[in-house]
């Protein structure tokens, strides 16, 4: 029996990789993926056929291509991937927040390591949010103060959602709206969810400065519903350079980039 090679990435990895290698390539094959995870074809090929039933790609003779996903990972799955890059987004986010800001935040799992990170720096801010997440996470500190959306309760998202969370956040006047999304075209941001893209249109309408929040594995996916048009978005914040179409697309919009790199 051959050796276990100690070095293979583990499926939540290996989903993000082949989420990210289909951002810019419209078709990857099954051989080269196993040579590049240093795993077995069959097992990149259930990695394919996990994906293709979420609707996240296509299955292809010999690989996957692209797919227009109507659906997404819960919340608890997208937490176990890319943890460390989403780290990183949060605090260079968090970073962006002056003493005395008053901030919307929207529930997700980037946006909660940003809730983290902000209760870590300490500031004096105020924190306005439907994750219960983020509220719990800002909660922790006794320098920020946290109001919590009213509305309807998704324990996968662990969220407030509805009519009663967009009339409360049109009450308030913010100095950052901070979100994240599915996906990020040269379009703008995409959601997988219309109660998320409501959500998160409710925050930017709000917010004098708008911040997105996603990671590289979100570069050049669509999801169903557009969040709102790329130039609407002030500022982005990711972990790695985004590709050069999309790089270039949105430097014409005007929007700042800031990139997360390693401590």
């Amino acid at each position: 029996m051959a050796p276990r090679n100690t070095h293979a990435l583990g499926k939540p990895a290996r989903h993000a990789a082949i989420l990210e290698a289909l951002s810019t390539d419209p078709l990857v094959r099954i051989s080269t993926l196993a040579e590049k995870f240093a795993v077995s074809t069959e097992t990149v090929r259930r990695d394919i056929e996990d994906l293709s039933a979420r609707g996240m790609v296509r299955r292809t003779y010999g690989g996957a291509s692209a797919s227009l996903p109507a659906i997404q990972p819960g919340l608890s799955e997208r937490e176990q991937v890319l943890v460390a890059e989403r780290a990183r987004i949060g605090r260079a986010a968090a970073s962006l927040v002056a003493d005395g800001a008053v901030v919307m935040l929207d529930a997700g799992s980037t946006t909660t390591h940003f809730a983290r990170a902000l209760a870590a720096r300490g500031v004096r801010a105020t924190l306005l949010t439907n994750s219960l997440d983020a509220a719990l996470a800002a909660g922790a500190s006794e320098s920020l103060r946290v109001l919590v959306a009213p509305g309807e309760l998704s324990l996968v998202e662990r969220g407030l959602y509805g009519a009663e969370t967009h009339a409360f956040l049109r009450r308030f006047n913010v100095d950052l709206a901070v979100i994240g999304a599915s996906g990020l075209s040269e379009e703008g941001p995409s959601e997988a969810e219309s109660r998320a893209a409501w959500v998160k249109r409710a925050m930017l309408e709000r917010g004098e400065r708008r911040v997105l929040l996603v990671d590289s594995s979100k570069f050049g996916r669509v999801f169903l519903e557009r969040v709102c048009p790329a130039a609407e978005i002030t500022d982005l914040v990711t972990e790695a350079d985004p590709p050069v179409p999309l790089a270039v697309a949105l430097g014409q919009r005007g929007l700042r980039l800031t990139i997360a790199t390693e401590l």
